[in-house]
């Protein structure tokens, strides 16, 4: 599942730039689009909090909470998040969302639970800052499973490394960005330290630019990072464990910040997983690399296991490809796989026979070995 992108221009933002929710994200494009609901006397707001059936949105008048009476629960990724742009009914008897803008983009993970559900966390979102703390060991394949979530949102995916001042080398955390670079093809990856400010400047400009939201493991350094770009302390802070750099969720919420030198950030509790929803275009963004090359297999449904001329496992073989980074290609191609058959009766059918021809092949492979044994 695919959002389209469409973030801020420059030239959109500054005909709008007088609006009082300009330093929201409103701009001429969500205007238009709102035109319709403003001609019923509905006033546009934008969610900056959601909470158990309320959610606080910012309008050209202030702070409001609503109701959020049109959600559909069976429906969870209807479920309206924060970075929506909400339609508001002002006269209302409590105020309540009547509905939201279509969404531009919109981050969505496997629900934590055993049904094929998403869940989305936040929406509206041009840039995926994925946090991630040099405190611990590098965990590259869950890096690139973040970033497979990010690019399938339609936001822009950057990888910053949090907590640079405990790697007091210089060479050594080259090689670090250097090992994230070469996981996150296409990707600007920044390291920062709340600390000592170093690489904020850029990563501010960054994020200046449009939405963004923060995403990581609980203890990868978030809420500091959030707090840093805030220039003030709004986002609580807990220390992470010596042992394995976890920490508790400190964010409980999704929050959406106004940020001092432009932008809106969303700070994001911490994931403890981060599950595939339907990630195929994302997966192959990730692995760009092995996408082209694979269009020099000999056939066209090569599956890069052991058949004859394929390309993905020349280039193997040969050292130019990782097997690291294949393992992590088909590890999450099967997940995204198993992912979408629990909803597309289609994809079932195509993996039964995917199944029923391998397990044909493996038992003629036992038979031919048996038939072998004979012989000799």
């Amino acid at each position: 599942m695919s959002f389209s992108s469409s973030p801020l221009s420059s030239s959109s933002a500054s005909v709008s730039s007088g609006h009082p929710l300009a330093p929201y994200g409103w701009d001429d494009e969500w205007a238009a689009a709102f035109a319709p609901h403003r001609e019923r006397g509905l006033v546009p707001g934008r969610v900056v909090r959601v909470d158990r059936g309320q959610c606080d949105v910012v309008t050209a008048d202030g702070l409001v909470r609503v109701d959020t009476e049109f959600v559909t629960p069976h429906d969870p990724l209807r479920v309206i998040c924060t970075g929506d742009w909400a339609v508001v009914d002002p006269g209302g008897d409590p105020r309540y969302v009547q509905t939201y803008l279509p969404r531009r983009t919109a981050f969505v993970r496997s629900a934590s639970s055993k049904r094929s559900e998403g869940q989305i966390l936040a929406a509206n979102v041009d840039f995926a800052i994925i946090a991630v703390s040099l405190a611990v060991e590098l965990d590259l394949g869950r890096i690139e499973r973040f970033l497979a979530l990010a690019w399938e949102s339609g936001a822009q995916p950057l990888v910053v490394l949090t907590k640079a001042d405990l790697v007091p080398d210089p060479v050594g955390l080259a090689y670090l960005v250097q090992d994230v670079e070469t996981a996150a093809p296409g990707v600007q990856v920044l390291a920062v330290s709340s600390t000592d400010g170093d690489g904020l400047d850029v990563l501010g400009a960054v994020v200046s630019g449009g939405t963004s939201v923060l995403l990581g493991q609980s203890g990868a350094g978030k809420s500091t990072l959030a707090n840093a770009l805030l220039g003030e302390d709004v986002m609580a802070v807990q220390a992470a464990r010596d042992v394995d750099g976890k920490g508790r969720h400190t964010t409980t919420t999704r929050n959406l910040l106004v940020l001092p030198g432009g932008g809106v950030l969303i700070d994001t509790p911490g994931l403890r997983g981060v599950g595939l929803f339907d990630a195929g275009v994302g997966v192959g963004q990730v692995f760009a690399e092995i996408e082209e090359l694979a269009q020099g297999c000999r056939f066209l449904d090569c599956a890069h296991v052991a058949e004859p001329g394929c390309a993905v496992l020349a280039a193997l073989e040969s050292g130019v490809l990782p097997e690291r980074r294949l393992d992590s290609y088909r590890k999450l191609l099967r997940e995204n796989q198993r992912i979408v058959a629990k909803t597309d009766a289609r994809v079932r059918n195509e993996l039964r026979r995917e199944w029923k021809r391998r397990g044909a092949e493996g038992r003629a492979a036992m038979e031919a070995k048996r038939g072998n044994r004979a012989w000799q």
